[in-house]
């Protein structure tokens, strides 16, 4: 959204109002003159037959009219101006989907929010959440998967759904069957982005496991995402161990698996990254680079409009002088 217009009054040539200092210059040398005697007295005292002396109501008029032509004028020299300043935003956005990791493993609590243990999924969504927030031109999607992709929101600008229950509150285990199909999360999440006309197209895919669902490899799905022009980061969350998820069937042990050079892989070929966070600050810190990496191009250009006003006061100063000579010449030589 572009800011409102600013206006503002501006005087061109504002030299031009020396000229208003001829009009006090002229009230003082009209008021030490006056106009020669036609008869000469030699003595006033015949004079007080005549009573007082009344000044003529002509000569105000006659400055006043005189010294508003001068002013009008001076104005008009001065090109007065309405500026209209408006500043253009054009802004050149990144799309982006966010591909999280649901499965079971994501269950796992070796992660710490404000000091409360927490699982992965708990800390992905935080710092997703974090993420999200910062983009503010940006349209972001929300892409979950496990056994298979589904999609949690589709893309957009509205910061308040991605944050509220039709976005990031779909990213939940237990949604679909079970499982980790990397290389069809990425296939889908280009899919969505392909036919878009955004600067930039990225998905940033997190995962705590081994791709071991869906029919496409992670590598051919980078491969496709690499073609239709997306760029993949992709991030490792988890700590090595075993540790013990809740299932359907109860508790089960599982000892837990990266395959970091796959996700290299899939980071080159589709000209990403690739990260490794063992603990929420490394979460926070992957996040802050990525929105770095991306950056929304935005464009600034100022119109400037003039509309000008030195006409109005030339109009206006020529009236008064029109004023001034025809006066002279015809109703105020009636005046008494």
């Amino acid at each position: 959204m572009n800011p409102p217009a600013e206006t503002t009054f501006h005087l061109a040539q504002p030299w031009a109002l020396l000229l208003l200092l001829l009009i006090p210059i002229l009230a003082v040398m009209k008021a030490r003159s006056g106009n020669e005697g036609a008869v000469v007295f030699s003595s006033l005292h015949i004079l007080d037959r005549l009573g007082p002396v009344a000044r003529g109501r002509a000569g105000g008029f006659r400055l006043a009219s005189l010294f508003l032509a001068l002013a009008c004028l001076a104005f008009a020299l001065a090109r007065p101006q309405w500026i209209n300043k408006t500043e253009e935003i054009s802004e050149s956005g990144v799309e982006l989907i966010l591909a999280i990791d649901v499965s079971r493993s994501m269950q796992v609590e070796d992660f710490t929010i404000e000091g409360s243990r927490a699982n992965r999924l708990q800390a992905a969504k935080k710092v997703t959440r974090d993420f999200i927030q910062g983009r503010t031109s940006d349209r972001i999607g929300i892409l979950a998967f496990a056994g298979r992709p589904y999609l949690a929101s589709p893309l957009t600008l509205s910061k308040s759904w991605l944050e509220g229950p039709m976005g990031l509150g779909r990213v939940q285990i237990g949604l679909v069957e079970d499982g980790t199909a990397i290389g069809s999360a990425i296939a889908a999440a280009a899919k969505r982005l392909d036919k878009r006309t955004a600067k930039s197209k990225v998905v940033v895919l997190l995962t705590d496991g081994v791709n071991n669902a869906g029919r496409l490899s992670p590598v051919e799905a980078a491969k496709l995402a690499k073609t239709l022009g997306v760029r993949v980061y992709t991030i490792a969350v988890g700590t090595y161990g075993d540790y013990v998820v809740q299932t359907p069937m109860g508790p089960q042990r599982l000892r837990q698996e990266f395959d970091e050079e796959t996700l290299k892989e899939i980071a080159r070929i589709a000209d990403g990254e690739y990260f490794r966070a063992q603990d929420t600050k490394g979460l926070e810190r992957i996040f802050a680079l990525i929105d770095e990496m991306e950056k929304t191009e935005i464009k600034r250009r100022t119109r400037v409009e003039s509309e000008e006003w030195f006409h109005w006061f030339a109009l206006a100063g020529l009236g008064f002088g029109f004023l001034t000579m025809l006066g002279e010449e015809t109703f105020w030589r009636r005046f008494p």
